[in-house]
């Protein structure tokens, strides 16, 4: 989205600041509170804006252990494995991806024994999944 737009304006001010209110986001904008509502609406409507969400330290969890991990699917089970992914309670997000796996998890778990637990008993007990490659977060920097 071209941030001149109006729309890529109000993104960049919900990307920043999710819990930013209408009037907040007119101002940052220069538009009224009925355009930013509009625009938001619409953007909503046609799967733009997909949800909203806290941006989490990791660190900051005493009892939270979070990984990104990288998983290897069998292509003749993608469809049906990234459907059972997406189930789990644990994976919070979940995303393509065109780098070195088909797929980057979200993962989270009380602790790094529990997230291990989670990769090995639930993730690649999945069929079709062939790998996962965790990555724990530490610490976030921005």
């Amino acid at each position: 989205m071209e941030a001149t737009s109006t729309e890529g304006r109000i993104l960049d001010v919900l990307e920043q600041d999710a819990q930013a209110s209408y009037a907040e986001i007119a101002e940052r904008v220069d538009v009224s509170k009925p355009t930013v509502r509009k625009y938001i609406r619409k953007m909503e409507n046609e799967g733009i804006i997909v949800g909203y969400s806290a941006d989490v330290d990791p660190k900051k969890l005493s009892e939270t252990s979070i990984a990104l991990v990288g998983l290897d699917v069998a292509s003749e089970r993608y469809v049906e494995a990234t459907r059972e992914l997406k189930g789990l309670e644990s994976v919070e997000s979940l995303y393509t991806s065109s780098g070195d796996h088909m797929l980057m998890a979200e993962v989270r778990a009380p602790d790094g024994d529990a997230l291990g637990d989670v990769i090995s008993e639930q993730i690649l007990s999945i069929e079709g999944v062939t790998a996962a490659h965790p990555s724990f977060l530490q610490e976030r920097l921005k």
